[in-house]
């Protein structure tokens, strides 16, 4: 270990126990600690920062049978808490953290995860977002499946939960930090026991520029006790972060007991291990060859995305760039510290949570600190990198930590950073109205003065954290641009900012987008390979067959406290050969592990067709929770043009040939006879009529109405035919 490194990190833990002898007790609460059975603690915690009272609640078995775990109790939770008025900053709002019946594992790569749920400032409905890090699985081990956090505290406080001693309390902190790299290490600190102790508390927190924007996100920590440095991953969408900092939140801790094999106290052990064990072999003998997740992580996409003009450049704009590969996985092997187990959780050997480490900071409050930054991942290299057109690997990682530390969502920073360089080059920004920021593409010290002016509340900075839906209106209100234009090259849907592929030339990952339920974020289906490089869902039917599958499929891992990546980033070696090319790309072995996983944590024997059954569920219960709350109809399924054609001159002259093409091939019109605007019009007409026809057969396929509404048949097929529900839904057929 670099002495230097120890000292930078050393700095903001020293007079640790004077900080903690400042604190304030508030409240207190005695519980008694508990190790989950089958994967259940069956209880969760409630705690009201206006009251300073505590209670704990039973999960019985009707609630599990209906919604599982993890983001299914997130929204029973939120649903109970809210009423159909309640705004995002109103105190009954409520930040739901739950970790799921397989969370906690250590047999099974991936298996850290927890999901947070609170109603969104961006989006006004329900969010939802997996995490790793520690936190939920040592909330977990102190004896709770989710922990309820309600009302707002008169001043800033934090809620430490010590799952050893079985105390809850609330205090003040007024001496450690906000942003969350130092806030992590000091609060680690002060409640560890010793050293070994240290990777048995975990902190949450939100930085600066939370407090000042909407998309604030939440940094849920892990001690690296090789880097000897607490870690951190992040709840990134929809602003939770910015919810979490209203209600005057500077840190949640745990400390949780130390870490066994069986502490899930599964039905059938041997059942997970050799789930386990085929798994860590494929990675073994597979990695390597296809992703390369042990080395670059997800990086390892940003070239291949490119060579198939599917990397968002320049506000989505283009799909390659002749720079690129600046910030692909060449590039990041060099960054990532190489031969270092990079799990976020015990036992994953997918090991892709890459840290560049001693990386000296260029701006801001801790210019000349060298620290560790964790990623990039491809979002941020894509979004914060080629879409703003910084192609400069040392801007990205220094936008990544910034984005972190002030706790600001990466993706949505970078969509809305590529939307206001796409203002600037059209003329609807300058420099009187960024207050003298040079917004041009590629500017990475404007990107990063962007940031700092979110953490310091003042500013274009205050501008640019309303997000994208907002900024358009207040460009077209002050008179800067055109509303309608605006909203063409505008990435935002229900007001979250698109994540970071371009999806133009794929119909079905339009849909995977936008006909979501939180806004358009990846997680739920991510099918452009499907649909545009290998052609194996042509027809209406078989894109609303996929996007009817895969946001169910990925939705059962929110449930269970699992991350995506083992499912399909790694595969038997036998995969492609031995399926057909649909069912390839389910991974069907890989499906057989999860029914091992889930049947051997709970004793509860499921199918494959029980994992689509169980996600269902709560799926079509979160539609009818973005009803309630004034979303959920058909109006608010729409993209904007920019994901679906070319709104400009400029990028319809960057893939004539490909345009004019396809005017001969699906339109049978001779392009020679018509202008560039004439064509871009044609395409435009086309898409988006192409586009409501798959709305209509992706709504038929879930069960819903012509208008997006859940019909009662599919309610009542689903067990969630309650009479709140059923009243919410009879108001729209």
């Amino acid at each position: 270990m670099d002495e230097n490194k120890v000292f930078e990190y050393t700095r903001y833990t020293q007079d640790i126990e004077a900080m903690k002898a400042a604190h304030q007790v508030l409240a207190e609460y005695a519980f008694t600690p508990s190790l989950p059975q089958k994967g259940y603690n069956n209880r969760s915690l409630h705690i009201d920062l206006g009251t300073l009272k505590f209670t704990e609640k039973k999960i019985d078995e009707a609630m599990k049978q209906t919604f599982t775990g993890g983001r299914g109790f997130g929204l029973k939770y939120l649903w109970d808490a809210i009423k159909p008025g309640t705004k995002w900053n109103d105190p009954e709002n409520d930040i739901i953290i739950s970790p799921g019946p397989i969370c906690g594992i250590t047999q099974y790569p991936g298996a850290g995860k927890s999901l947070v749920v609170t109603l969104s400032p961006i989006t006004n409905i329900p969010i939802d977002s997996n995490v790793g890090g520690y936190f939920g699985p040592l909330l977990k081990f102190s004896g709770f499946d989710a922990l309820e956090i309600q009302g707002k505290a008169k001043e800033d406080v934090i809620i430490v939960l010590d799952g050893v001693k079985g105390k809850v309390t609330i205090e003040t902190a007024p001496q450690e930090s906000l942003d969350s790299h130092i806030a992590a290490e000091q609060f680690t600190h002060q409640y560890a026991a010793d050293e070994a102790d240290l990777r048995n508390v975990s902190v949450v927190s939100s930085g600066a520029a939370a407090a000042h924007s909407l998309i604030g996100c939440l940094n849920f920590s892990y001690y690296d006790v090789r880097r000897k440095v607490t870690r951190l991953k992040q709840a990134g969408r929809g602003g939770i972060g910015t919810v979490f900092r209203d209600k005057k939140i500077k840190a949640l801790v745990v400390h949780g007991p130390q870490v066994k094999g069986d502490m899930n106290h599964p039905a059938d052990l041997g059942r997970i291990q050799r789930a386990g064990v085929k798994l860590h072999r494929e990675m073994h003998d597979f990695d390597d060859k296809m992703c390369g997740m042990r080395k670059v992580g997800t990086t390892n996409i940003v070239g291949v995305m490119n060579s198939y003009d599917l990397l968002p450049v320049m506000n989505f704009q283009y799909g390659s760039h002749a720079d690129a590969p600046k910030i692909d996985k060449t590039t990041w092997i060099k960054q990532f510290t190489q031969g270092i187990p990079d799990g976020c959780w015990y036992g994953c050997s997918m090991a892709c949570a890459h840290g560049v480490d001693e990386f000296a900071l260029r701006t801001g409050p801790y210019k000349g600190h060298k620290v560790v930054v964790d990623g990039p991942e491809y979002e941020t290299a894509a979004g914060c990198g080629s879409n703003c057109g910084i192609f400069d690997p040392l801007w990205v990682i220094e936008c990544n930590f910034y984005c972190d530390t002030y706790g600001i969502d990466t993706i949505s920073f970078g969509t809305i950073t590529g939307f206001i360089m796409e203002c600037w080059q059209r003329g609807i920004l300058n420099a009187e109205r960024t207050g003298g920021l040079d917004m041009s593409w590629g500017k990475g010290e404007s990107q990063l003065e962007l940031m700092h002016q979110m953490a310091r509340g003042e500013g274009f900075g205050l501008i640019a954290g309303q997000g994208v839906q907002r900024m358009k209106r207040i460009f077209a209100d002050k008179g800067w641009g055109d509303f309608a234009f605006l909203t063409d090259i505008g990435l935002e849907g229900k007001g979250l900012e698109q994540s970071e592929y371009m999806s133009k030339e794929s119909l079905a990952q339009q849909g995977g987008y936008y006909l979501t339920n939180k806004g358009p974020q990846h997680d739920e289906a991510w099918v452009i390979f499907m649909d545009m490089v290998n052609n194996q869902i042509p027809t209406f039917e078989d894109k609303a067959e996929a996007l009817y599958y895969f946001p169910m499929f990925r939705t059962w891992f929110g449930l269970n406290g699992l991350c995506k990546l083992p499912w399909n980033d790694i595969e038997p070696g036998d995969n492609r050969t031995k399926n057909a090319p649909m069912d390839a790309a389910k991974v069907p072995e890989h499906v057989q592990n999860y029914v091992d996983l889930f049947s051997g944590v709970t004793g509860r024997e499921i199918t494959k067709e029980e994992i689509i059954k169980m996600s269902e569920r709560v799926y079509q219960f979160q539609r009818v929770f973005d009803l309630r709350m004034g979303k959920g109809v058909r109006k608010y399924d729409q993209p904007p043009y920019r994901a679906m054609g070319p709104v400009t001159k400029e990028e319809y002259e960057s893939r004539q040939e490909r345009y004019d093409k396809q005017l001969k091939d699906w339109m049978n019109i001779d392009p020679s006879t018509k202008s560039t605007e004439e064509k871009i019009a044609l395409h435009r007409k086309y898409r988006e009529d192409r586009y409501q026809k798959l709305v209509e057969a992706v709504y038929k396929r879930r069960g819903w109405t012509a208008d997006g509404v859940p019909t009662l048949e599919t309610l009542k097929r689903n067990g969630i035919d309650f009479p709140e529900v059923v009243e919410v839904v009879a108001k729209h057929q």
